[in-house]
């Protein structure tokens, strides 16, 4: 059985408990021009099972909903049909309140609800250096202050104020500080929102990956 298939709509926490949401999976893949047939291919499901999810006689895991969302190159938000209101475009330094995750410290600098989330970051000397992340979507970083250690797969690098990095999120990464005086760099990462979709550059618990 195909694993993204295998959730039954009877098991504990299956999306049953989820608002229908065979409106947005239809209108979504035709507003994208996508055949059923090239969708399910994607997604790892086959035709038929994503056609009963288009005629809401099956509803969609999360993590379903997260693979589909990432096809169609919009938000879980979306495909549940969810509005949001109106963001402001501009984020004022005196709101952007400091937030700790893993002795990190980080700034919102962008609107939340968005495709991306943008950070402004403090990194500590020895903090999550060797928690390795892997994630869908991509990240782009700019260090302002500082040394930065960056692995990503086997390679290591160690960026310098004015250096920047863009990758795909999937590759396995470490991000350390390699001054003692830690590093401070600016963040922007795409963001797959949910209804729990919180800052995410954590984890607070050692050996979790994002």
């Amino acid at each position: 059985m195909n694993p993204v298939e295998g959730t039954s709509p009877s098991e504990p926490g299956a999306a049953d408990e989820l608002p229908a949401v065979a409106p947005q999976l239809r209108a979504l893949r035709r507003r994208a021009s996508l055949t059923l047939e090239s969708v399910a291919r994607t997604a790892g499901l086959s035709p038929a099972h994503l056609s009963r999810l288009e005629t809401g006689q099956r509803q969609p895991s999360l993590p379903m909903l997260l693979a589909l969302a990432r096809i169609y190159g919009t938000t879980v938000s979306e495909l549940l049909g969810e509005t949001v209101a109106e963001r402001d475009a501009v984020v004022r330094a005196a709101d952007m309140e400091p937030t700790q995750a893993g002795g990190w410290t980080y700034w919102q600098a962008g609107a939340a609800g968005r495709g991306m989330q943008s950070l402004r970051v403090h990194v500590p000397y020895g903090a999550q250096g060797d928690i390795v992340r892997v994630h869908p979507g991509e990240e782009w970083l700019y260090v302002l202050e500082g040394q930065l250690r960056l692995r990503l797969g086997d390679t290591a690098h160690v960026l310098a104020p004015g250096d920047s990095a863009h990758f795909d999120s999937l590759t396995p990464h470490r991000i350390a500080a390699a001054d003692r005086d830690g590093a401070e760099l600016l963040f922007v990462h795409t963001l797959l929102q949910s209804p729990t979709a919180t800052l995410c550059l954590g984890p607070t618990t050692p050996g979790e990956t994002s």
